[in-house]
């Protein structure tokens, strides 16, 4: 039953009845909610350096999966382009992410330390 789209105009959403997943809901229209994350995201990370490790990189990966969004309007193909799971499981991963950069923006992880780092702190046996 994943497999099932229906068009109406020129969206396409998915009929299957369920995730197969406890308590995760069917997406209503995940390329809509995938925008607004992905577009939210992008704008929090703006915020942070540009020469930031954690800027570089999500923006990296944000933008590769907000141009498959964007590109790809067969939901079941969008899933196995982006292979992190069902939609729903990547709507859950772009608003941790959202939360994440919003975080890193308050905790400022690119700045220095304010003081030494103790010996061996960074030592792994």
């Amino acid at each position: 039953m994943a497999g099932l789209v229906r068009t109406v105009g020129r969206r396409f959403f998915s009929a299957k009845a369920t995730t197969g997943l406890t308590g995760m809901a069917v997406a209503k229209d995940p390329h809509l909610a995938l925008r607004v994350l992905y577009t939210k995201t992008l704008a929090a990370l703006e915020k942070l350096p540009k020469d930031a490790a954690y800027r570089q990189h999500t923006e990296g990966i944000i933008n590769d999966r907000f141009d498959l969004v964007k590109t790809v309007p067969d939901v079941a193909e969008l899933e196995r382009k982006i292979n992190c799971g069902q939609i729903e499981q990547v709507i859950i991963q772009a608003e941790a992410e959202l939360s994440l950069a919003r975080k890193m923006a308050d905790w400022k992880a690119w700045e220095p330390l304010v003081s030494e780092a103790p010996e061996g702190q960074w030592k792994w046996p």
